[in-house]
């Protein structure tokens, strides 16, 4: 009972600083020109889902047959399709359609990679045979087209967003290990896991306490590339007719009957594709951004909050409690991705893990 609120304390703590960093890496994102662009391209589609999820200029299937192909005007401000929708309706409503999809493709194809880099990793960090069996098989799928995915998905499935997801999903996951899997196998290596296994830390604690932290930069690049070319691959898996259904709007369904009429009415080509064009951009940049931003070794503002946490837990050694010494520096380990360690180890021994981390 009397350790309880000392970790009720350490957990607050450790929140707290995970917030503090959150708080730095966006700041230190909006000072960048591509950071900047990809937080205000991103923020105006989220309030466009929110606010097509309330209203939108007209009803989704709402057909105005006196203004077919109509261009921009007081009642159409982006014009009409060939069945006298409203494109701005269309494209508003696409963008929660969007949203969804790349959500879900972003969320299996973490999962997806996650399991993928520790079934790599294996034994010895990734020196067994069954580690290499496995990449074996992964660099051979990666040769699989997204697209021929798709179709065999279509075949038991239909045209549906679960074609796009689960193709996308399974592309774009294996991509992931492969360029993840160098950096994984490093940190598998390195002594301050080898310190978590003496101590009798489990395998799945020691990759998602240690492994993980370590990755997460370069899944952060390699899953904004994939959220961006998911919807590249919905509007073009749309346009072959295997993608999103008929009725459902997205920006690719929007595209897709206009496109073979660019020549004649080139706005209802052009509105989508710049929609298309500028979330991928930012999409793209989202990640080197927020991959420079979130690192303490290139962030100096980052690596300043770390060294004060590390002061925090000096100063807790100074009053002489070691419960207390022993909570913080789990918080703080915590809170930074160092070495996580029981609570009955020494807190200098987790000290000397947050510094090989942070080193590393």
């Amino acid at each position: 009972m009397k350790n309880a609120p000392v970790n009720r304390a350490s957990s607050q703590s450790a929140w707290r600083l995970a917030w503090r960093r959150v708080g730095i890496v966006l700041r230190s994102m909006w000072r960048r020109a591509d950071g900047a662009y990809a937080l205000t391209v991103l923020g105006l589609w989220l309030a466009v889902c929110i606010v097509s999820a309330i209203w939108t200029p007209y009803k989704l299937l709402y057909s105005d047959g006196r203004n077919v192909w109509a261009g921009p005007s007081m009642a159409h401000p982006l014009g009409a399709d060939g069945a006298g929708h409203d494109l701005l309706t269309w494209l508003m409503k696409g963008s929660l359609t969007q949203l969804g999809i790349v959500a879900l493709v972003v969320a299996c194809t973490a999962v997806l990679g996650l399991l993928g880099v520790w079934a790599s990793l294996g034994a010895h960090a990734g020196a067994g045979r069954g580690a290499r069996i496995w990449m074996v098989c992964v660099d051979t799928l990666i040769a699989v087209p997204t697209v021929l995915v798709a179709m065999l998905v279509s075949v038991p499935l239909g045209s549906s967003i679960a074609v796009v997801v689960l193709a996308c999903s399974f592309a774009y996951s294996l991509s992931m290990v492969r360029v993840t899997r160098p950096v994984a196998q490093l940190a598998a290596a390195s002594p301050y896991v080898a310190a978590s296994r003496s101590y009798g830390v489990g395998e799945a604690r020691v990759f998602f306490t240690h492994v993980v932290p370590a990755i997460a930069p370069t899944m952060a690049v390699q899953l904004s590339m994939s959220a961006g070319t998911a919807i590249l691959a919905e509007s073009g898996l749309t346009y072959l007719g295997i993608g999103v259904p008929a009725g459902v709007p997205s920006w690719g369904r929007s595209l897709a009957p206009c496109a073979k009429l660019i020549t004649v009415h080139t706005l209802t080509v052009i509105w989508p594709g710049l929609l298309i064009t500028a979330v991928v951009v930012a999409l793209n940049l989202l990640g080197d951004a927020l991959r420079d931003c979130a690192d303490p070794l290139v962030n100096a503002e980052l690596r300043r909050a770390g060294y004060e946490a590390a002061d925090v837990l000096d100063d807790k050694g100074d009053e002489g409690d070691e419960d207390d010494r022993a909570a913080d520096a789990a918080g703080i380990a915590g809170a930074f991705g160092a070495a996580d360690v029981p609570d009955a180890a020494d807190p200098s021994d987790i000290s000397v893990a947050v510094s090989a981390k942070e080193e590393s």
